[in-house]
């Protein structure tokens, strides 16, 4: 017996001195909680000494942001107006008067103390317009390199003997040929019935330019196949026309020819020129294989280089051209 209970009492003892040490030890603290490092005490420490902030402190800096926020928008709104309605020599003039009367009161009138005081709301304006004007100008200046053609002279000066030959301007595009795609051939150029006749007939009385809207790459590579013969003289793509509202126009102003002795034969030649009196419309070319308007074109155009001392042209297109010529 003594022998079986000492191994339970031994056991309850164990147990109650287990319990006795859990007791009085402390439970393993967070690392939260033990977190002591330098930065961790640096930020307790501001985040604790930092006041509440007053909502009204910062009322007049927000006054003065969305002030300067509107001035900005009411001088775009103003610039954009301007640069819609007004061309750069309208604002100039318009604006001439207050720039004059600012630079008279800053630069004669005012003295030392007046300068100091005044000079910067005064010349403030002035100065915003003429920056708007010499921004203006260069970005117009820019932009018309792109617009215009490059050179007032597009071609070069007729010889003395030549200075009574006409200049027959053709389009290229459903005038001489026409352009088309499909997908199992891809692009495809076909030249108009009667255009080779048309160019090497005419060519002993005009002097013949092909203006295109078309790059020269393709102009160029169009031309060299359909004139094998040299009729066309000159040859005007895309850089040549004057760009406006999204379209390439001719500007027969710009050939260095007389205007009065310059045809333009195209199958949209009013709303590709800026000088339409000059335009003798055709039919569009669109692969018609019956079509005669290039042949039926050529006694008008031969007969009115011949009487072009007294003529004038009175043009109309309905299925074909019909033109008259009458005496002046």
């Amino acid at each position: 017996m003594l022998r079986i209970n000492r191994p339970r009492s031994l056991s309850k003892l164990s147990k109650t001195i287990r319990t006795l040490c859990t007791a009085h030890v402390s439970p393993t603290p967070s690392k939260q909680a033990l977190d002591l490092s330098p930065t961790a005490t640096q930020i307790n420490d501001q985040n604790t000494s930092v006041p509440p902030t007053d909502p009204t402190a910062r009322k007049p800096l927000n006054f003065l942001k969305f002030g300067i926020l509107g001035v900005l928008t009411g001088a775009s709104v103003t610039a954009g107006y301007a640069t819609y309605a007004y061309t750069l020599e309208e604002v100039d003039e318009k604006t001439k008067p207050f720039r004059a009367s600012v630079n008279f009161a800053v630069g004669d009138k005012a003295s030392s103390l007046d300068l100091h005081l005044f000079f910067p709301p005064i010349a403030v304006p002035a100065k915003s317009i003429e920056l708007y004007l010499d921004l203006r100008s260069k970005i117009e200046e820019h932009v018309r390199g792109f617009s215009e053609p490059p050179s007032n002279k597009l071609l070069p000066d007729l010889h003395p003997l030549e200075r009574h030959v006409f200049t027959l301007v053709l389009d290229l595009n459903e005038t001489l040929v026409y352009s088309d795609w499909k997908r199992e051939r891809g692009w495809r150029t076909f030249k108009r019935p009667g255009v080779e006749a048309f160019l090497e007939h005419l060519g002993q009385f005009y002097e013949i330019v092909v203006y295109s809207d078309q790059l020269n790459v393709y102009v160029d590579s169009i031309l060299e196949r359909l004139d094998a013969k040299g009729s066309i003289r000159h040859r005007l793509s895309r850089t040549e026309t004057n760009y406006r509202d999204g379209k390439h126009y001719r500007d027969f102003s710009k050939l260095n020819r007389d205007p009065s002795r310059i045809l333009y034969v195209s199958g949209h030649a009013l709303e590709s020129s800026l000088q339409p009196e000059n335009s003798v419309p055709v039919k569009p070319w669109k692969l018609e294989a019956d079509d005669t308007a290039l042949v039926d074109l050529i006694p008008f155009l031969e007969c009115g280089c011949k009487n072009r001392s007294s003529m004038a042209f009175s043009c109309g297109v309905e299925s074909g051209v019909t033109c008259e010529m009458m005496g002046v």
